[in-house]
Parts: C-alpha cells; structure tokens; sequence
C-alpha cells in the first residue's frame, strides 16, 4: 500500500506538497486566530486546537470525495446576455460566498477596534463569538472555503504518480496531516502575537479582505465570467502572497522602531529622575 514511497518522485510530491499545504493554510490560521482570540482566555488554545485538528478530518476526507470536488468545477447553469455571460459551478458558488463571508467578517472586525468608542465595550462582547462551539464552526466553514482550491491544486500536481490509483490519494493524506501538525505547533504563538500587538490585528483583517478579494475574482475567473466582452482574470497568488509578506515586514520594522523608541524614553526618563 505505501511502495509509492519508496520512489524519490513520490518523495519530492510530498514535500512539496507539504510546503503548499502550510502556504496555504497562513490564511487559515490568520482566520482561526481571529476567531479564537474572541473566546473566553481559557478556551482560545482550546478552540484553536480542535479547529485545526477538525480541519485535518475535514480536509482528509474530502479527499476521498476528490471526484466530487472535481465534478464541482463543471457548470451547471449558464446566464448569457448583451453585456454579461458565465457559466456557474458549485465550485465558483463556494468561492464567491467564501469570499463574501470573508469581507464581511474582516470589515465589521476592523468596524469594532477602529469605530466603536472605548466606553461601548459591553456593545463589542455582545457582538463577540461566545462560545467554542461557534467559534469552531466557524472556523470549519472557512477551512473549507480554502480547502477547495488546495485540493483541486495537489490533485493536479499529483497527476500521474505512482502505478496505483491511491497512490496520489496517500501522498496527498499524508501531506495533509504533516502540515496541519506543523501549524499546530506554531498556530497558538501566532495567535498570541496578534491577539498581543493590536496593529497586527489590523493587518491581519486587512489581509482577510485581500484573500477574500481574491476568493471573489477566482469564483469570477473559473465561471469564465465576461463584462461587456472581457473576460475576468484569476489574480495570481504569488503578488497577493508578495504584498502580504512585504506588509509584515514593514510592521515588523515599525515594531522594532518602537520598541527602540520606548527604550530611549525609558533611558532619559531614568537620567531624569538621577539628577
């Protein structure tokens, strides 16, 4: 059953793989650690925990349903008019609601921290997830949205490997189940590092809108929708991934500058108070 992983081909899939299942799954922990962050303290490892634990079940056993998810990408409905055509699948249904979902969380998330005053802080608990249960369904629902487009990828990239049919199935398991402990391992510092430093909070949001962004225009792109004779493009992942990493780079350097900016207060608050 596992001969496939005697090959070096195989070997290069998974880690690979691997390495495409914890890139994608950033998104994933940004989202889980928004959502855990909003629990009671004692139940946020708790939720973060089961909620990737749940999302490895999740993502296993759509892959054994892989040919369903394939079967998604296939129009089942066409709209064709003078200005406006395209084909809808359940796959695009999925990715556009996902992304919607995902703008609409990320702007009433950055609505609370930036708009409300301090005084309604009883107003923002109330509109807080309050138990582990929803926050854990929550984080189900997106894992899914995600789970789609990482899946249909490693089926792609499996293609052709090995000499049995499950053989690409068992790469793809194991692969699944090796990033999601790799995540699990770093997922609680995360989250207590944007739950820490509330202008990572914001970027966080902010990288939401983009990922949801980007969800919506890849629900546009696989249904081949045109707007008065052009055609929508699917926005690469790399310039989204590129502008995230810039993005926490620029934070990290402001971070240390305030650091080093309170250390200098601190040093002449301190030559103040000896003379």
């Amino acid at each position: 059953m596992f001969d496939i992983l005697t090959s070096p081909d195989a070997w290069i899939a998974l880690l690979t793989l691997t390495f495409l299942e914890i890139i994608l799954g950033i998104d994933n922990i940004v989202f889980i650690s928004i959502a855990a962050n909003k629990l009671p303290e004692k139940d946020q490892k708790k939720a973060t925990m089961w909620g990737l634990v749940l999302a490895m079940v999740q993502r296993i056993i759509l892959l054994f349903a892989v040919s369903l998810l394939i079967g998604l990408k296939n129009p089942f409905y066409y709209i064709d008019v003078s200005w406006f055509s395209v084909g809808i699948s359940g796959q695009a249904l999925i990715l556009l609601f996902g992304g919607l979902f995902l703008l609409y969380k990320s702007t009433s998330e950055i609505h609370e921290k930036v708009e409300l005053p301090e005084h309604d802080e009883d107003v923002i608990k109330s509109k807080n997830i309050t138990t582990l249960g929803k926050a854990i369904f929550q984080i189900l629902i997106i894992d899914f949205i995600f789970s789609i487009d990482s899946i249909l990828t490693a089926v792609g990239m499996t293609n052709g490997i090995g000499d049995h049919p499950n053989d690409a199935l068992i790469l793809m398991v194991i692969a699944v189940m090796i990033s999601i402990i790799i995540m699990m391992v770093f997922a609680n510092a995360i989250r207590v590092f944007i739950n820490k430093h509330p202008s990572m909070q914001l970027l966080a949001l902010s990288f939401l809108i983009l990922i949801g962004f980007m969800l919506i225009a890849e629900a546009a792109h696989l249904s081949h929708a045109r707007f008065f004779g052009s055609e929508i493009g699917a926005i690469p992942k790399g310039y989204l991934y590129f502008a995230i990493s810039f993005s926490l780079l620029v934070e990290f350097l402001n971070m240390k500058y305030r650091k080093k900016e309170e250390i200098i207060e601190d040093m002449e608050e301190e030559e103040e108070e000896n003379k």
